[in-house]
């Protein structure tokens, strides 16, 4: 795993984890990475300091302070299943469920669901508040 500090091209500064420098550029070629302030998915790697680790802690101390990919994966797994129960699915209607709520034509609810990107900056740029889920959405059964 890899951190970044990114830049919109609004001058937004954010941070992000990606899987390897590779995932990064894949990521970021096809416009998968947007600003998380404004959407905008003309994003830069910002001015990053290297990290210097202290030779003197020890392997122990130093993975102490970070989760292993294992954790991060049950802290996903828990979150998902709390969108899941406490949300409704409404799929690809996500950005017009959004707007209906916002306007005041549905119930105010917990929603979750798909949406293109352009959307999903049209429902930020509305004042809509909106953001993605680190993992992928798929259709709730009952």
């Amino acid at each position: 795993m890899i951190n970044y500090s990114l830049k919109c091209d609004k001058e937004h500064s954010f941070d992000s984890w990606f899987a390897s420098a590779d995932a990064f550029d894949k990521l970021l070629s096809t416009g998968m990475i947007a600003c998380v302030h404004c959407g905008s998915s003309d994003v830069k790697k910002g001015v990053m300091a290297p990290r210097v680790n202290n030779k003197s802690k020890s392997v122990q101390d130093r993975s102490a302070s970070h989760p292993s990919p294992a954790e991060i994966q049950a802290e996903l797994a828990k979150l998902r299943q709390h969108v899941e129960d406490n949300s409704d699915y409404v799929g690809s209607n996500f950005a017009t469920e959004a707007r209906k709520m916002h306007l005041g034509d549905a119930p105010e609810r917990s929603i979750y669901g798909e949406a293109k990107l352009e959307d999903a900056k049209a429902l930020i740029d509305d004042g809509i508040s909106v953001m993605p889920l680190p993992f992928m959405t798929k259709r709730k059964t009952n």
